[in-house]
């Protein structure tokens, strides 16, 4: 497949995201990065397009400015898509741009600040006719995508009840907001949007659970905390109920100390639990009542798992891939489908709109329920 050249929007020096972008979009292999606006001041764009070897006269100092310049660009030369790794509140203005100015847009999670910004996005799409992916990173996990498939096929029987947890302990001190580029627009709600905890982690564990289920997160009840000084939550815990009328429950926090990056999923069926935890990827368990605890292994030729998730795995058993390959997955996907390839499996590879919409309105009525004291608020 012919790579597809593309611009960064953001992910410039002392940012951690746009690295990640990058790698994974080589990993993947149909990808080529041709532009950036790597940063909001030129002089610092231009440094970092330094450093990470994009071309001088393709480093931009603004992203309106990239724009403009690439479209009027040879066909064969202009980039095809846009990468835009900026904080939350950076995302709905190029996105929309991007989309008018002929572009398809790959865009970090949440899908923007705001459900407004959000819903302003999904409406450029579908004005533009112009593809848009969100990078839900852990939907990209081989074994992930084998929990989905197994809750799908009905082998477990039917869903009743989902546990999912992400909890980190990286803001629990008050010194780690100083100096710390990464943390200070989290916990701003000028750049993170009304959500801190639960935009950053929460949108993931929500999306993980309508994910693996395949049904919507349809009400929930939420209480969220932060810590003295903050502004915005850095905790917090919800009830929730599916569309399809089971129940769970999701803790979203960065402030647990000693929980590095402790994503956890445990969806309890009629017949057989499945549990998969990001820390350990590589394996999933599979328990029932009357039978031995079962370890399932990615990688390799393993004849258990669905043909189109060995389609995606890249190394020999007991050789880990993780969190850079499960990103690479979603760049993967989005290629082909810019490429107008096939895509193996009965999902795209990627969160849609209509996914990423699925997380604000979770956010919102998050948001809602928590200013009202824990009350039920239905999506």
């Amino acid at each position: 497949m012919k790579p597809v050249r593309y611009g960064m929007i953001g992910g410039g020096q002392g940012a951690f995201i746009g690295g990640v972008h990058r790698i994974a979009a080589a990993i993947s292999g149909n990808w080529q990065l041709a532009a950036g606006a790597f940063s909001s001041t030129a002089e610092k764009s231009k440094a970092s397009g330094a450093e990470i070897g994009v071309d001088p006269a393709r480093t931009y100092g603004s992203w309106a400015e990239m724009l403009e310049r690439e479209a009027v660009l040879p066909e064969d030369v202009r980039i095809e898509a846009v990468a835009i790794v900026t904080p939350n509140h950076m995302h709905a203005a190029p996105a929309i741009a991007a989309m008018e100015a002929g572009f398809d847009v790959i865009i970090d999670k949440p899908l923007a600040d705001t459900l407004a910004n959000a819903t302003a996005i999904a409406e450029a799409a579908t004005r533009t006719g112009r593809r848009i992916a969100v990078t839900h990173t852990y939907t990209g996990y081989p074994l992930v995508k084998q929990a989905r498939d197994m809750v799908a096929s009905g082998q477990c029987g039917k869903v009743r009840r989902v546990m999912v947890k992400y909890t980190q302990d990286w803001l629990s001190r008050a010194s780690d907001l100083e100096n710390n580029k990464q943390a200070a627009w989290r916990v701003d709600p000028a750049q993170s949007g009304d959500a801190g905890a639960f935009g950053d982690i929460g949108t993931h564990a929500a999306n993980l659970v309508e994910f693996v289920t395949g049904e919507r997160i349809s009400e929930i009840c939420c209480e969220l905390n932060m810590l003295p000084g903050r502004l915005i939550d850095d905790d917090g815990a919800a009830l929730f109920r599916l569309s399809g009328g089971r129940k769970g429950t999701l803790t979203a926090s960065q402030v647990c100390v000693g929980d590095m990056n402790d994503l956890q999923i445990s969806v309890y069926c009629d017949e057989a639990s499945l549990h998969w935890r990001q820390e350990q990827p590589n394996t999933l368990a599979v328990k029932r009542r009357d039978r031995p605890d079962e370890v399932w292994h990615a990688g390799g030729n393993r004849p258990y798992l669905s043909p189109d998730i060995l389609a995606i795995q890249r190394t020999p058993a007991g050789h880990p891939e993780g969190y850079l390959e499960a990103f690479a997955n979603i760049y993967s996907a989005f290629a082909k489908q810019i490429r107008g390839a096939d895509v193996a499996g009965d999902e795209p590879g990627y969160a849609t709109m209509e996914d990423t919409l699925s997380g604000m309105k979770f956010l919102r009525a998050a948001l809602e329920s928590s200013r009202q004291g824990a009350v039920w608020v239905t999506l």
